[in-house]
């Protein structure tokens, strides 16, 4: 969770981090702790693009369309990575990944859906812990790409 605030200071994010009464391990228990719609919560999930990670920061909503997503990056396959993968790359716990303050660069997609609400919230690093952000402020806090990549 420090790496996510390290990040979000860095930046000038002003909404610091909150906590949950409880885990939230699926966009839905986030939604309904957070009173806000499903789609609006920011899913980061950790694929494996030819071996390499990919973050994937989904809409709530939706599911990710792995074909599209291989395409987007030029990869030949892309799929869901280990638990171990994902500690490896993010330094954080399935469940509890944000899609900022990692160890190292990854490369990052944000599916443009999350562009239909005016507020989402990501996670911070920890199972019950989450930031308020929107899209675009999304986009450039993870360096990552907009793509349409949910289905």
């Amino acid at each position: 969770m420090e790496g996510v605030r390290a990040t979000l200071t860095l930046h000038g994010h002003s909404g610091g981090i909150t906590e949950l009464p409880s885990p939230a391990p699926a966009a839905a228990a986030a939604a309904e702790q957070l009173a806000c719609p499903v789609g609006a919560i920011a899913n980061s999930l950790i694929f494996e693009a030819d071996g390499t990670p990919l973050l994937i920061v989904a809409s709530g909503g939706r599911r990710v369309d792995l074909k599209k997503a291989a395409t987007h990056v030029g990869v030949r396959k892309v799929r869901r990575a280990t638990p171990e993968f994902v500690l490896e790359a993010t330094g954080q716990a399935v469940d509890g990944v944000a899609p900022i303050g990692h160890p190292a660069p990854l490369r990052i997609l944000v599916d443009t859906a999350l562009a239909d609400y005016p507020q989402v919230r990501a996670g911070a690093g920890l199972p019950h812990t989450m930031f308020r952000t929107t899209f675009e402020e999304l986009v450039t806090l993870t360096g990552g790409e907009a793509a349409a990549v949910g289905i």
